[in-house]
């Protein structure tokens, strides 16, 4: 079985690491800990053996390995066409709300969702008509009748699917009810799937725009090897737009501000879709473990603390209201513990006494975390009853 490494990241490039101080845990940015498959630094090092690094594009043979990928992960079967190549699935959410909106016009979001999403409407004069999900019945869900209230006055669905922070991933109904809200009141469906590679459980994800034909012609899909294979610093991510006009149209909102992908990222995404999917279960495998210890040591260490297991992904979004934090949950954790997460409030307003926390480190290091997390609430504890 393929073995995940992890190096100490410590003095390196690292902004997950050298954001805060040297005795911080850092569990916030979304990236993991885990060293990239070999074969992806071989691919990117036969490219460099070719000695000229000018401007590139796509090769067909890359293309086919997407469109190949696809088909094998998702039963998904795209053209060659479709695929637009870009430097990250942000700058993709961002162009496709350009290019399909006009100022004025509003957006249906579920929150809570990750800060650039949740951002991204703002940025073009757009009203952001924010559906709050709740955890009921063991899973995130979003009520159908705010839903289609909210669509009504949407010109875009901005979908975020596997949900960050949540960790939640749609069923089939679930996303045939958004395809039909997209549908009946002529909204473009703008669909961030980049956490898809990492469901766990035995789940399948199901991109939304392969359900039917008419939700593909209004469908963008943004997709990357980023998040799976954990290749976020090769700014290399795509596109599918299955009809001709919308390319065109996603195409012409770069306007100067989206550059072409760099020759190394293509390369080294090309590396993962092709030859990396026992590095990908493996990941898998090692995040759901790491979760279910999460989920195990939670209500021992944190009593009244609360989360819903992630059916996708590296990250856990926790309730820690129940604590009664003097501060919110993310800067009391920084403050007393050094354990840094993601604070609730990047996620939606209110939301002060959640934070994310990001499992994708060895078990020692989260397992470190949480007892740091636990003696932080003992201290805080024993002074309360001091100052009684």
């Amino acid at each position: 079985m393929t073995r995940l490494t992890a190096p100490d990241r410590r003095g390196t490039d690292s902004n997950k690491w050298r954001r805060y101080p040297a005795d911080v845990l850092p569990l916030w940015v979304a990236d993991m800990d885990f060293a990239a498959d070999p074969r992806i630094a071989e691919a990117i090092r036969a490219r460099l053996d070719h000695g000229v690094l000018g401007y590139g594009r796509a090769t067909d043979e890359q293309r086919e390995v997407l469109v190949r990928a696809m088909l094998r992960d998702h039963g998904w079967k795209i053209e060659p066409e479709w695929l637009v190549f870009l430097p990250g699935v942000e700058g993709g959410f961002n162009m496709a709300l350009s290019a399909f909106t006009s100022p004025g016009g509003g957006v249906l979001e579920e929150l809570p969702v990750y800060a650039p999403l949740r951002a991204a409407p703002g940025h073009w004069g757009l009203t952001l008509n924010a559906i709050w999900q709740r955890p009921e019945t063991g899973r995130w869900t979003s009520d159908a009748t705010e839903l289609e209230a909210a669509a009504r006055a949407s010109d875009a669905l901005l979908l975020c699917n596997p949900q960050n922070p949540t960790g939640r991933v749609y069923t089939r109904a679930e996303l045939e009810f958004r395809a039909e809200l997209c549908l009946r009141h002529d909204m473009v469906l703008i669909s961030d799937e980049i956490h898809c590679g990492l469901v766990l459980d035995g789940r399948h994800h199901i991109p939304a725009a392969s359900l039917s034909p008419e939700i593909a012609a209004r469908s963008v899909t943004l997709m990357a090897a980023s998040k799976t294979w954990n290749v976020p610093g090769l700014k290399t991510a795509f596109a599918i737009i299955p009809d001709a006009a919308m390319r065109t149209r996603f195409e012409a909102s770069k306007r100067g501000m989206v550059d072409s992908v760099n020759v190394l990222g293509l390369a080294g995404m090309s590396a993962a879709y092709a030859l990396c999917t026992d590095w990908r279960d493996a990941a898998r495998a090692r995040l759901a473990a790491n979760r279910d210890l999460l989920a195990a040591r939670l209500p021992e260490l944190f009593p009244g603390a609360a989360m819903l297991p992630a059916e996708a992904g590296f990250l856990a979004w926790i309730d820690f209201r129940a604590l009664k934090l003097p501060v919110p949950a993310a800067e009391f954790f920084l403050d007393r513990a050094r354990v840094a997460l993601s604070g609730g409030t990047d996620f939606g307003s209110g939301l002060e006494g959640w934070a994310r926390l990001n499992y994708g480190c060895t078990p020692e290091v989260l397992e470190e975390a949480l007892q740091r997390m636990a003696r932080a609430l003992r201290d805080r504890g024993a002074e309360k009853t001091e100052q009684a």
